[in-house]
């Protein structure tokens, strides 16, 4: 959850000398900073139940969309233009397959099966902005600082920005699959910055993962701040609690 304005942390609390300073340019990952991912095993459940006719155990559909999940994270460099990433869903589909067996019986030719799964699998992902982001997001446009997403996802994310109305507030965007390499490389915060028009040691970059977004960054050349909604991280050096805090920050000029 979002920390109340009201109650969370000044800047000047969490954020410390490395950030003293305008920002000049901002890099947001998008899963955990941006958006939100919808619990997805209630979702998957309801989904094979509607096109199976049955409601499957619960733990089951669980740890079929954890492996699906953990399969998605090996091999999301792969989905790097529309083919490949259709090719990456269906294995992903086919991981779900798998780890629940029941379907077999109930629709025997895999071809059709996999194709629902498929189906209920894409209806299972589903993704929430969060609030803070949006404000974030409208306040940067309003002070005309360049905001990029840096990101490890594959080529579709573009689509599901879009679908949320987020891609009117951005300068460029930099996806891990398209660009062939993941954060933490460095490579990721340079076309970042490129994307932004600055240099990388003129962007402030935003995440959730301490080694990916903070440590990545850092390396780079680029500031970093993390965000820590449920307080997880409060060792971290440059942490807030919401993205709200980082307004103080943004250039006006």
């Amino acid at each position: 959850m979002t920390a109340p304005a009201s109650a969370a942390p000044g800047p000047a609390e969490h954020l410390g000398a490395p950030l003293d300073g305008p920002v000049r340019a901002l890099s947001l990952d998008a899963l955990g900073t941006i958006l939100c991912l919808e619990p997805p095993a209630p979702r998957l459940r309801r989904a094979l139940a509607a096109r199976f006719g049955v409601e499957l155990d619960r733990a089951a559909v669980e740890r079929a969309i954890a492996a699906e999940i953990a399969y998605y994270r090996a091999h999301h460099l792969e989905g790097s233009d529309p083919a490949r990433l259709d090719d990456l869903r269906r294995r992903c589909a086919q991981v779900v397959d798998r780890h629940l067996p029941e379907l077999a019986a109930l629709e025997a030719r895999a071809a059709k099966r996999e194709a629902a799964v498929l189906e209920a699998l894409l209806d299972a992902i589903a993704f929430t902005p969060y609030p803070d982001a949006l404000r974030l997001l409208a306040r940067a446009r309003q002070r005309g600082v360049p905001v990029v997403v840096a990101s490890n996802w594959d080529c579709g994310l573009a689509a599901i920005l879009a679908e949320h109305g987020i891609d009117r507030y951005l300068r460029g965007m930099v996806t891990s699959a398209e660009l062939g390499a993941a954060k933490p490389d460095r490579r990721v915060f340079e076309a970042a910055a490129r994307a932004a028009g600055v240099a990388v040691r003129d962007l402030l970059h935003v995440g959730d993962d301490p080694c990916a977004d903070l440590v990545g960054a850092r390396l780079a050349g680029a500031r970093a701040v993390l965000v820590d909604r449920q307080g997880v991280h409060p060792e971290a050096r440059d942490r807030v609690e919401a993205l709200d805090q980082l307004v103080p920050l943004l250039s006006t000029a």
